[in-house]
């Protein structure tokens, strides 16, 4: 008889040894103590294998998500010159428009050629950076100055925030489960919310392009940064995970669903016993049948979740020490110094 951890998750990804599985979140919320250690245990242990799942019935409906894209799609559309108003400024500020080709997304031992390769491979994608509201000297740059469609754009964005930054405590307290910790173990560490909200557009791609430049992807081979990250595909795709054989394996969209990976400093505070794993976004596959000159435009919304910026990381209770023979790997740095330093490497 299948087990509740077992009938809990299905593979939604299965190649390579990397099995990135489907889990249903609902019983975390409405289900019993049993089902919601289940639940807890399934997303902790996926963390631990592949560090990427897909999440359903989260609590977000679709009828937002759709909402936030469109509002996304009609902000990439404006002039340029509109956008580049609102133009991200500093790794500690980390908010606003970022343009094409500025950004170049690398792995952490990669970042000394990180100029060579914004040169000859540019991700293909703008960006609009958005954090929490508030901040003393680093504001949002908001586009409600602009139309009443850039009112209506701050309204959604900043609703959409909110529901992000709930649904990163739930699954910190789905984490904190699965480690044999106390269900609100890292309420004080994620309360602040200072986590990034990042609109995604790749625009239309000819084919010449990825022809003539082998090396060419539309986001570079990279981690992500913080605890966890809330990944909204469009139907398009274009994800790819890295898997145990050293392959790229797509990680096809799933209506409804979000793809949660773990970040870097997740696994900081794991001691390693949870994966940060690489990934990258490549030009999509084309229909089967199609002769296309263009690859098709993307958008994607990445909820990138970060613990407060104040909160120092280092290794968890149990995931070091002489009886389990395991030593601390990382020093203690904070979260807002790690993140200032990953980003002042990649822009």
């Amino acid at each position: 008889m299948a087990s509740k951890l077992e009938t809990n998750l299905s593979a939604a990804v299965d190649k390579d040894d990397l099995m990135i599985p489907l889990i249903d979140f609902g019983p975390f919320f409405t289900g019993t103590p049993s089902d919601k250690h289940s639940v807890a245990l399934s997303i902790t242990e996926a963390f631990k294998t592949s560090g990427f799942i897909y999440l359903k019935a989260h609590g977000i409906p679709p009828s937002i998500v759709s909402g936030v894209f469109a509002s996304s799609a009609r902000f990439f559309a404006r002039p340029q010159s509109e956008k580049d108003s609102l133009g991200w400024t500093t790794p500690q500020s980390n908010r606003g428009y970022v343009a094409i080709g500025r950004e170049k997304l690398t792995t952490v031992d990669e970042t000394e050629g990180v100029d060579t390769l914004r040169v000859s491979a540019p991700d293909i994608k703008e960006t609009m950076e958005i954090g929490r509201d508030g901040v003393k000297n680093l504001p949002n740059r908001w586009p409600d100055h602009l139309d009443d469609e850039g009112k209506h754009f701050k309204e959604t964005m900043q609703s959409f925030f909110e529901m992000g930054k709930t649904l990163h405590k739930h699954i910190m307290q789905a984490i904190a489960l699965g480690m044999n910790l106390p269900e609100q173990f890292f309420e004080d560490s994620v309360n602040g919310g200072d986590n990034t909200l990042r609109l995604l557009h790749y625009p239309p791609v000819s084919k010449e392009v990825f022809k003539n430049n082998p090396n060419q992807v539309r986001a570079g081979e990279h981690s992500d940064y913080g605890s966890i990250t809330l990944l909204f595909q469009d139907r398009h795709g274009g994800l790819q995970v890295r898997s145990p054989k050293g392959t790229f394996v797509d990680a096809t969209p799933i209506p409804d669903t979000i793809v949660v990976n773990a970040g870097d400093l997740l696994a900081r505070w794991s001691n390693d016993t949870i994966k940060s794993t690489r990934h990258r976004v490549i030009q999509p596959t084309a229909p089967s049948g199609d002769d296309v000159s263009d690859y098709p435009a993307r958008y994607s919304i990445a909820y990138f979740c970060q613990p407060n910026k104040e909160k120092l990381i280092e290794a968890l209770p149990g995931t070091y020490g002489d009886e389990i023979q395991v030593p601390k790997k990382y020093s203690a740095i904070t979260s807002g110094d790690y993140l200032v330093q990953r980003l002042t490497a990649t822009y």
